[in-house]
């Protein structure tokens, strides 16, 4: 069965999380949430921001998280950069689905017991919170600022990106 359009998600509910009381979630699409050299000290961050709340689904997030370091480690290489994603994907997605077809009527129960069944895995996030951190040298900046631009675009919301150097502690 095809995935239900994103317009049937977008709204942001009560949070469905407690897993241990679901049967049959599909597991976590996201491989990483720490890339490149944690431990490198690096001293210009960019975060990636969501402009309006939604639902970003986990496949959304794992497209996003891939072209971004695949653009860093081939522009950068791997000691260079820290890509870290900042959400999880707690909330479970239900879906009522209904039989389609001929003799679908006879199968159908219509919005009997419509609670639904868990089809998939989305993190829920609020207008301005952060998505990914970048962390780069000075002269890996600029693709740093493309590879979060062309992961934006995986994502259903509008982003911005923000670059400000660390703090020296």
């Amino acid at each position: 069965m095809a995935r239900k359009p994103a317009r049937m998600y977008r709204r942001l509910e009560r949070p469905y999380t407690r897993r241990e009381f679901m049967g049959g979630v599909p597991g976590l699409k996201i491989v990483h949430f720490d890339m490149g050299n944690p431990n490198g000290d690096f001293s210009v961050v960019l975060e990636l921001k969501v402009k309006e709340s939604c639902q970003i689904r986990d496949r959304a997030l794992e497209a996003a998280r891939v072209i971004a370091n695949k653009l860093m480690l081939s522009s950068a290489g791997r000691a260079n950069y820290h890509l870290k994603l900042n959400v999880y994907p707690h909330h479970v997605i239900r879906e009522n689905k209904q039989a389609t077809g001929a003799g679908a009527d006879r199968v159908s129960d219509g919005m009997r017991k419509a609670f639904g069944k868990p089809v998939g895995s989305a993190a829920q996030v609020h207008a301005g919170q952060t998505v990914f951190t970048l962390r780069v040298n000075p002269q890996h900046v600029e693709a740093a600022r493309r590879a979060l631009q062309r992961a934006g675009h995986k994502l259903p919301s509008p982003v911005r990106i923000v670059a400000h150097e660390k703090a020296v502690v």
